[in-house]
């Protein structure tokens, strides 16, 4: 199960007791604002995509929505989510769950700029109903991500 692969991940990095599970469903941006009672643009929301034949995560703002020629810009191909099946099978988390840590290897993780505006985020932690609260410094640690990109529209306008 993806929740005990990202457990042990923390669990090195001396974090594992900061993972908030819930006892209900956090598995969109709503239901995840909800369970941690804060508003849904702090739920880090971890969208995965094919590149390539690659599975590339991004991690965007939970009020952000992917602007599709910033993405064909930086990436050079239309923006294709994996399947619900793809998802499982290339990162071991189900949707609802995908989240930017504990990913096998030859996963590709960015950070999208609309993050940036908080102080912590609430990425999931390999659940549909888990969650951990990091500042953007940790999350660009612990999610071994390859930078800060800048592919998403609709959250200027919300602060």
């Amino acid at each position: 199960m993806s929740i005990e692969r990202v457990r042990a991940y923390f669990k090195e990095l001396g974090r594992e007791g900061d993972i908030l599970e819930f006892p209900v469903s956090s598995a969109t941006v709503e239901l995840a604002a909800q369970a941690v009672g804060v508003i849904p643009a702090r739920i880090a929301k971890t969208l995965s995509f094919l590149v390539e034949g690659k599975c590339v995560l991004i991690v965007a703002a939970g009020d952000a929505k992917v602007d599709n020629s910033k993405y064909k810009g930086l990436f050079h191909t239309k923006a294709k989510m994996l399947t619900p099946e793809q998802a499982v099978e290339m990162t071991g988390h189900a949707v609802g769950g995908v989240c930017p840590f504990a990913n096998p290897e030859g996963v590709e993780t960015y950070l999208d700029v609309s993050l940036q505006r908080f102080d912590t985020v609430f990425p999931a932690a390999g659940s549909s109903n888990s969650a951990i609260e990091l500042t953007c410094k940790e999350l660009e640690e612990y999610s071994h991500s390859r930078g800060w990109i800048d592919v998403c529209k609709a959250w200027q306008e919300n602060g």
